[in-house]
């Protein structure tokens, strides 16, 4: 029997985030289409010549994107909402782009200026990336655009790289879709017809396999899901190339029998997520579908058991042919660990980046096929990482887990209900109806970074960054003030990140100067590293907030971020549960909520935006997850008193099904993003007639343009046909920071105008919704 070694997907991004910068250059306008193809293509080449080398037989092709991987796909099927199309049918670069990230310009219609939102985004699965979601507008017909997915087949193959294309199956990507008032699955036959020909077109090109990553198959299926599975793939076998169908993110579970009997020449799935599964799969699986095991963690950073894999393998490859690989696209971990100086000796031994884990895939493949000896020395390594994580003591600490132990049910719960709160806070902050407030950061500008970067290298010293950083503070609150903001915040301009700057400063994290991953399109963020026990040795933002609230006589928001994001956005140890994790860094936090209060401050926001993006992706797992998760941040918040007001952010998330475990948060305001989707999310809100006060995002941060006072006074006269007047805040719906001055001037501007034009005949808050 033979093994191989297969990657889903490599980072997108380059070693150095070459992709994010050029992107950015062309937006900017600073570099044209052909610059902006032309770096991409040689990241491409990059990544092919580099797997390669390290030992992978299938190299995937099409798993690079420009912005999405979801969105390309819609591109491809032709899936264009009306407002971004050409009047000549087009469908180039400027509309993916526009779909992306909206766009100002001039109607495909006429000569007028025109301005369009960008697409819908949430979470791919329970990860931090972002997609754009699908759209299919009423009457939708689909036709062919471009075939990325066989130009980049092509491509590899005239630099010499034999590839495997990878497709977004057509059972997944119509699950993501929202149709407006139809259903999108009413074009799975349209869908399966151009996924035919693309078929095709590949089986034309040369290509032998083809990837088709169905990730949907790891969750809980509708009948009508099961049926379209059943009848995708009879089709689609047909159509040329054999099919390696790809699961990822969970095991199958009840779908196992589903996916077994498809006509596929290949299944993979994922045995770290769902190690579990092995054995039924083996029992379900043909011994003549070539199975692809991902034994390799592609979502988090750890090195690899060697001896453990091997000892678990080994059975199962003297049986049958095998292919080993990732459990998903490597598009989750950063690119190249050699690439980190800095990092803790002891720290960087337990740990592998994208290449290193196709190195450890190689070593596990030479095991496998010449014996064990023949990767002696990639085993012993293993082994000795495996055995000092097991025993240093820089992972436990023993007064951390004590305080844990000693929690108590009261350390949960607020002093006073809500209705005496409410009518605590707003005696305390003597706030308008509809006030105003931002998410907390500001813009990072070049002068920002800079100075950061600076500062980092040495050549700034403590004393003049400081004084930089209370000079953009300064700043910031007066314009604040000047614009009118009801409640304001500091800018955040110390931080690098809303995770990276608590765990800079929380024991048992490590950093990395480089390991970025992709979040969406351009945006990068670098995941801290949770290794070991977390504690919290000093206060962490008091002075900068002591500081920003001295300036003015407004209140000046505390802004922390909650327990369930900084894990679910850091790679968490995997040595113990996750929620013994939450609850150590909760503590920690609760010490700085209280520290906060102590200094004089009344409104304190504890960002929790990732709350839903770790709920488990089978709805058997959620409740366990909301009770730990909603726990945990009632333990940071609840030691304060009534007249303290808790905010939460959350953003890109779908709530309907999670509002119970929301409103046990009991925060006192949560802002949400609803700008995007026409603030539809607050329906459900109104359903369940949430008693809390709401801020739902009138401004998208995530898009270049600017919208004006009626488009918000629209958007909150929205709001107002779900929930009262009373209940609602006015903000963006999430942080500035990655906006300029320029953007943000005028669109917070146009947000004070329009809560300004709500607030007559309507009075400021006193009781909360009955």
């Amino acid at each position: 029997m033979t093994v191989t070694v297969a990657t889903l997907g490599f980072p997108r991004i380059g070693p150095r985030r070459e992709l994010k910068f050029a992107l950015e250059k062309h937006w900017s306008g600073k570099e044209d289409e052909v610059a902006l193809n032309t770096a991409a293509a040689g990241l491409r080449t990059a990544a092919w010549a580099r797997q390669r080398a390290l030992g992978a037989d299938w190299l995937p092709s099409c798993d690079f994107s420009l912005y999405d991987h979801v969105l390309d796909t819609s591109m491809m099927l032709g899936a264009i909402p009306a407002r971004y199309r050409a009047a000549d049918g087009q469908a180039g670069l400027s509309t993916y782009f526009a779909m992306a990230r909206g766009s100002t310009g001039v109607a495909a219609c006429c000569d007028t200026p025109h301005s369009v939102t960008a697409g819908e985004m949430t979470k791919w699965f329970d990860t931090n990336y972002h997609y754009i979601v699908p759209e299919i507008e009423p009457g939708q017909r689909l036709a062919l655009g471009r075939l990325t997915v066989v130009d980049a087949y092509r491509e590899a193959a005239a630099q010499g790289f034999a590839t495997r294309p990878v497709l977004l199956g057509p059972v997944t990507w119509l699950s993501l879709a929202k149709g407006q008032g139809n259903d999108p699955f009413d074009l799975l036959d349209e869908v399966l017809a151009l996924y035919a020909v693309i078929l095709r077109h590949l089986a034309h090109a040369g290509a032998e396999w083809v990837q088709i990553d169905e990730p949907i198959l790891v969750t809980d299926l509708t009948e009508q899901q099961r049926r379209a599975f059943t009848r995708a793939y009879a089709r689609l076998a047909r159509s040329g190339p054999k099919l390696m169908l790809t699961t990822y993110f969970g095991g199958l579970d009840d779908n196992l029998s589903l996916a077994a009997a498809l006509p596929v020449a290949g299944l993979h799935v994922d045995l770290v997520r769902a190690p579990e599964q092995l054995d039924t799969v083996l029992r379900a699986v043909p011994k003549d579908m070539l199975l692809s095991l991902g034994v390799i963690d592609g979502r988090n950073v750890w090195r690899a058991d060697l001896s453990a894999l091997l000892d678990r393998i080994e059975p199962v490859a003297r049986a049958r042919d095998l292919v080993l690989a990732p459990s998903c696209s490597l598009l989750h971990v950063p690119v190249d660990l050699a690439l980190e100086r800095r990092l803790d000796g002891d720290v960087t031994l337990w740990l592998a980046f994208a290449v290193q884990k196709i190195a450890e895939l190689a070593a596990l493949k030479t095991a496998l096929n010449d014996g064990r000896d023949a990767a002696a020395q990639a085993i012993a390594e293993s082994d000795a990482a495996a055995a000092s994580r097991c025993t240093s003591p820089r992972i436990h600490d023993r007064q951390v887990q004590e305080r844990v132990a000693a929690v108590t049910p009261a350390m949960r719960e607020r002093q006073g209900g809500l209705v005496r709160r409410i009518a605590t806070q707003a005696r305390v902050l003597a706030l308008p109806a509809f006030p105003t407030t931002t998410i907390g950061s500001f813009p990072q500008t070049p002068e920002v970074r800079h100075a950061r970067a600076e500062h980092q290298r040495g050549n700034l010293d403590d004393a003049g960054y400081d004084r930089f950083l209370r000079a953009e503070t300064e700043r910031t609150i007066r314009w604040q003030e000047e614009a009118g903001l009801d409640m304001l915040v500091h800018g955040e301009f110390e931080r690098n990140d809303m995770v990276q700057y608590f765990g800079e400063q929380l024991s048992g994290f490590a950093f990395t100067l480089g390991g970025w991953v992709q979040s969406y399109g351009s945006r990068c963020v670098r995941p801290p590293i949770l290794f070991g026990d977390v504690a919290r040795p000093a206060a962490m933002t008091v002075e900068w907030w002591r500081y920003a609230q001295s300036l003015t006589d407004r209140p000046v928001k505390g802004m922390l971020t909650g327990p369930v994001t900084i894990l679910n956005w850091s790679f968490v140890r995997d040595d113990q549960p996750r929620e013994a994790s939450c609850r150590q860094i909760a503590l920690a936090i609760r010490d700085e909520v209280l520290d906060l209060e102590a200094a004089g401050c009344r409104a304190i926001q504890i960002d929790e935006a990732a709350l839903r993006e770790g709920l488990p992706l089978r709805r058997a797992g959620w409740q366990a997850y909301l009770d730990w998760a909603v726990d945990c941040f009632r333990l940071t918040a609840a030691g304060v008193a009534d007249a303290t007001q808790i905010h939460t952010h959350m953003c890109y998330s779908e709530f309907n099904d999670i509002l119970p475990s929301i409103a046990a948060m009991d925060a006192d305001v949560i802002s949400i993003e609803t700008a995007r989707s026409q603030m539809e999310l607050l329906a459900a809100f109104a359903r369940y007639r949430y008693p809390s006060a709401i801020g739902p995002g009138v401004y998208d941060i995530h898009s270049a343009r600017v919208p004006d006072e009626a488009e918000m006074v629209a958007l909150m006269r929205l709001a107002q046909e779900h929930l009262r007047p009373e209940q609602l805040w006015v903000n963006p719906d999430c942080g500035l920071k990655t906006r300029r001055w320029d953007e943000v001037k005028p669109a917070i501007a146009a947000m004070v105008a329009a809560a300004r034009t709500l607030r007559i005949g309507v009075t400021a808050p006193t009781e909360p919704v009955a």
